[in-house]
């Protein structure tokens, strides 16, 4: 298991990354008053600009998709990567050499080897693009040509061709500085100073923020010694297969907008789905999609409402495709979105659909997705006879369990009686066998992890608390004060003025008062101990939004004391109102006792609502 990151590493990337300057490297960034700079969000399309950075407090915020937090989580956010993997990425970025604790073994990888594989890479799909014009790879256009790929396209998604003499590329990257350890780390070259790749055609796999991370290649030639039809950059700091998708650099803008991902197979179904106007999809690279690109696939779809979300396989209608969406259902604990399936009855994948029956056939495949339930639920029943009473029932006890297992309970009693149906039995019947599943079944997975040191949500996605509307005036106060709180700590007495965590009504303002009380005295860095301190991912991405909030008026003392009287005030109120109606159910005869005690508390409160109406005079909000 890789060790924790050294905490005082951790502190000086912190120190030494400057976030306008990262999140410059992705988005215009202009003054936008206030201290603050804005730009048109990375996450999601926009023409007016509603993303925020604010560089004294280290915080971005987009107030459009409510996307937000510090710079370690917006390189998390930009590059579907892991906590480490970003703080790693900082690190390099920074010239920090980080130290690992508890079995880490110390650094894992050399300072800047990251980087100079980046660059390496990008400099390397650049000399393959190139070479894809040459003469010796006119049999990578007739490819290409025969799958109704122009010129035009192959740039699009950067398909580029490795020289037969399988020393081009070494003699290339040499010529920029790059030593033989450092390419072959890359998987740019063999030990033997051979080109890794050798007369194929190749495609560039990039991440979201079209870093190249490694290749795909193809086999052209009939006298290619490497055997396999396909073959992938081999694992290196940057390229871990099970971590990346084809095309996402291409598609992630659209899979937020459209909160739906469409899985294909192979590189040239990526090229076909886009070009037919599938703008969703991707693939997995030289490996299954397995759970760790499902987990990247749930950060990107429907973060506010993740069941609104789809994920979309396209499988043949074969043996081997009904076995792929088995292999789906086992894993779909992982998404947060609706999983479907589209089949193509014919067999022909995305590419060769397009080629025999146009772009229209590619959209149409996936316009006629099914649940995946429904899918794997009809393939269940197959295997039973069911005209036959003990064939109804093995297959009502092996299907009941997948109905049982779908995630959107109001889905649940459709169901039920679609499946009571297609074995043309009692609904309430199915109800009880489904019920009796439901009982029956345990977890099978661990449990989700805690959530990394920072604060920062971790690789597994949660719905978390509900995100509180911005503009909810109802709950002005309660946002007002937990935003002076974060931009200006220094303007409050001891213990915050006395507010306590019933002040708060909205669960996630109550978490991030309760981040902000267990984050010790402010420091220079305030308010990141406050991010660290959250234990929920939306709590995480309110911070970043009220860090980069301006304030309505200077922070003072006197500020910070009417706002916490208002927020006392209402909170008293509800204390009155509470109270009034206990004593309005209890009978001043019968229970004197306790009835002159509640009546002695409302006296006090309405006292101390006399008090906080004084303090709270001064037009706070």
């Amino acid at each position: 298991m890789p060790g924790l990151i050294n905490e005082e590493d951790l502190q000086t990337v912190r120190e030494r990354t400057r976030i306008e300057d990262v999140v410059g490297s992705y988005v215009t960034l202009r003054p936008g008053g206030g201290g603050a700079l804005v730009g048109l969000c990375p996450f999601h399309d926009e023409k007016t600009p509603s993303f925020r950075v604010t560089p004294s407090r280290g915080f971005y915020y987009c107030f459009g998709c409510n996307k937000g937090g510090d710079v370690i989580g917006f390189v998390q956010e930009i590059n579907n990567s892991s906590f480490v993997e970003a703080v790693e990425f900082l690190a390099d970025r920074v010239g920090v050499q980080l130290r690992f604790t508890e079995g880490g073994g110390g650094a894992r990888v050399e300072p800047g080897l990251r980087s100079r594989i980046l660059e390496a890479n990008r400099l390397a799909a650049e000399f393959y693009a190139g070479q894809l014009g040459g003469a010796e790879a006119m049999t990578g256009r007739q490819f290409l040509a025969e799958r109704g790929f122009d010129r035009d396209a192959a740039e699009h998604f950067g398909v580029g061709f490795a020289p037969q003499g399988g020393r081009e590329l070494a003699k290339h990257l040499r010529a920029h500085k790059f030593s033989d350890d450092e390419l072959v780390k890359a998987s740019l070259i063999r030990d033997g100073g051979w080109d890794y790749f050798q007369g194929r055609l190749l495609w560039p796999i990039r991440d979201a923020g079209r870093s190249v991370l490694g290749f795909g290649a193809r086999r052209l030639f009939d006298d290619d010694r490497m055997p396999a039809k396909y073959i992938n950059t081999r694992e290196t700091p940057v390229y871990k297969k099970s971590n990346v998708l084809y095309g996402l650099d291409l598609a992630r803008q659209h899979i937020a907008k459209k909160n739906q991902a469409v899985i294909v197979e192979g590189y040239t179904d990526v090229m076909a789905a886009h070009l037919a106007g599938v703008d969703t999809a991707v693939a997995s690279c030289g490996t299954a999609f397995g759970d760790d690109h499902a987990r990247l696939l749930s950060r990107l779809i429907g973060s506010s409402d993740a069941l609104k979300g789809e994920v979309v396989f396209t499988f043949d209608g074969d043996a081997a495709g009904q076995a792929a969406a088995l292999k789906v259902f086992s894993g779909d604990q992982h998404f947060i979105s609706q999983t479907y399936v589209a089949i193509e009855p014919s067999g022909l994948d995305p590419c060769d659909l397009r080629i025999q029956h146009g772009d229209a056939a590619v959209r149409e495949l996936v316009a006629r997705r099914e649940p995946l339930y429904r899918y794997v639920m009809a393939n269940t029943l197959a295997g039973f006879d069911l005209d036959r009473v003990d064939g109804r029932l093995g297959a009502l006890r092996a299907a009941a369990p997948l109905v049982g297992s779908v995630r959107d309970s109001s889905l649940v009693n459709g169901y039920i009686h679609e499946l009571a149906k297609m074995l043309g039995t009692d609904v309430d019947e199915v109800r009880r066998e489904v019920a009796r599943a439901g009982r029956r079944r345990v977890p099978t997975g661990p449990e989700r992890p805690r959530q990394e040191p920072s604060g920062a949500p971790d690789d597994q996605p949660a719905l978390g608390l509900p995100m509180p509307n911005p503009r909810d005036r109802s709950l002005e106060v309660e946002r007002g004060t937990l935003r002076l709180m974060v931009r200006a700590p220094e303007v409050f007495v001891e213990e915050w003025n006395g507010v306590q965590p019933d002040d708060f009504t909205h669960p996630a303002y109550r978490a991030i008062f309760e981040a902000v009380a267990g984050a010790g005295v402010p420091g220079p860095d305030w308010p990141q101990p406050v991010v660290q301190a959250a234990s929920d991912s939306t709590a995480v991405h309110v911070i970043a939004a009220l860090a980069t909030e301006p304030l309505l008026r200077p922070a003072s003392p006197t500020y910070a004391a009417e706002y916490v009287a208002q927020l006392r005030l209402l909170s008293v109120s509800r204390a009155i109102a509470n109270l009034k109606s206990k004593l309005q159910r209890t009978n001043p005869i019968d229970d004197q006792v306790n009835y002159n005690r509640m009546f002695a508390a409302l006296l006090e409160l309405e006292k101390q609502r006399r008090e906080l109406s004084e303090t709270a005079a001064g037009p706070a909000v």
